[in-house]
């Protein structure tokens, strides 16, 4: 199948082109880059006004299949993915049952390819039944398909295990992806604890629970001169800690989520189950350390921690609902009206964010660049494209999102995957 971009604006990690360009894609592969390209009789979109950018790549979602599909599957988190300009997406391993064996990272694969509508790529537990006892096999996911191993939703709290596990992940080149939180401190707080929790009598969940667990994994991996990566940031004391390792040359990678450079604690003052999330929203000095982390560079990119949840689960009070929001479909429009628009980012810091950064976290060497040979997976955006976040617009299964009524700029108009045109 052939395609032909006209017009486009197109922006990589290192640049945003100044003219519009022509991009032809063959066989699924970024063909040909020219300022015209003529004599072409296939389908073509006129992308004047439109910014072309590298298809997003997100570290983390939560596609629920297996075993909740009540709440999503990989069809509609596909489509809700490629509706937010996702290309590729790492799918978390805390399903029913807990991708923590080759037949199920299989049977994911089996039912990605199918779909068709994105690169899903499984990421396996750490521990057997994420309960942080026994590791897993880990040669046997990789060999099975896991890009990456992460017991997500809690920490390795064995700093043994976690030990032995980042030793194993160097032998196999698979990228150890941290939830950081004590469990004892963290007590299953229903929010950010601190004035806000105090006066709605909600237990609070302590920056700390979060902080600790990232200053051990530093050491950890500063001791074994390995890799690790920091799941879903949210307290200012763990950017300063990422920074630091940073700086001293210590291999660590780090993401943040829209909704912990967008929103603060002050969302539960509502009551608004759909604003309980894991980590919980934090205060708004956190979030200006967010957006500082995104800008410096501390935090390398932007992963959307996309967890539906059934509407009447959502619907128990704030103490027994489950922690997550939908985030695949709202991402870019958020990383736009907040980070753009208040001139955090620029737009090529953008695509390192949310393309680049990403495929080179992941080594996806063929991938989150417009460049002649690359795979052609592109989004198409309207930089000025206003809209509202309506619960019946979703393609998620799932609607649990503190967005809905609100306005966003910055609007997905067509994404393109493996050179086919898929929303």
């Amino acid at each position: 199948m052939s395609l032909l971009l006209k017009n486009a604006l197109i922006v990589n990690a290192d640049k945003m082109s100044k003219d519009s360009q022509d991009i032809l894609i063959e066989k699924e592969k970024i063909a040909k880059i020219s300022p015209v390209i003529k004599d072409f009789n296939g389908k073509t979109i006129d992308c004047k006004g439109k910014l072309v950018l590298p298809g997003f790549i997100d570290l983390h979602a939560h596609l629920r299949e297996p075993g909740r599909e009540d709440e999503e599957t990989i069809e509609t988190g596909s489509r809700a993915a490629v509706k937010g300009g996702f290309t590729t997406i790492c799918a978390m391993p805390n399903t029913n049952p807990v991708i923590d064996n080759a037949m199920i990272v299989e049977a994911i694969l089996k039912e990605a390819k199918r779909v068709g509508l994105a690169n899903i790529l499984p990421v396996g537990a750490v521990t057997k039944g994420q309960k942080g006892e026994e590791l897993v096999d880990m040669f046997e996911l990789k060999e099975a398909g896991c890009i990456a191993l992460s017991d997500d939703g809690y920490s390795v709290n064995n700093a043994q295990l976690l030990r032995l596990a980042l030793e194993y992940s160097k032998m196999t080149n698979q990228l150890i992806m941290e939830h950081c939180q004590d469990q004892h401190l963290f007590r299953k707080g229903a929010m950010n604890e601190g004035f806000v929790s105090t006066v709605l009598g909600l237990k609070g969940d302590p920056v700390i629970s979060e902080t600790v667990i990232v200053a051990r994994d530093i050491e950890i991996a500063n001791y074994l001169g390995v890799r690790i990566h920091f799941s879903h940031i949210s307290a200012k004391r763990s950017v300063e800690l990422i920074r630091m390792a940073k700086k001293q040359g210590i291999k660590v990678t780090a993401e943040a989520t829209p909704h912990h450079f967008s929103l603060t604690e002050e969302e539960m003052r509502y009551f608004n189950t759909n604003a309980k999330v894991n980590p919980s929203l934090r205060s708004k000095e956190d979030v200006e350390a967010i957006r500082e982390g995104l800008k410096d560079g501390t935090l390398d990119c932007i992963a959307t921690d996309h967890a539906p949840h059934a509407q009447e689960e959502k619907e128990q009070d704030l103490d027994h609902a489950p922690y997550g929001i939908i985030g695949l479909e709202t991402a870019l429009a958020l990383a736009v009206t907040e980070l753009i628009g208040n001139k955090v980012l620029t737009w090529p810091q953008l695509a390192r964010k949310m393309s680049k950064a990403p495929s080179e976290i992941l080594n996806l060497k063929e991938k989150g660049e417009i460049k002649e040979g690359l795979d052609a997976d592109l989004v198409i955006i309207d930089p000025q494209g206003e809209w509202e976040v309506k619960a019946d617009n979703f393609a998620s299964k799932s609607r649990n999102s503190p967005l809905i009524g609100r306005r966003l700029k910055g609007e997905v108009k067509n994404t393109v995957f493996g050179g086919k045109i898929v929303f």
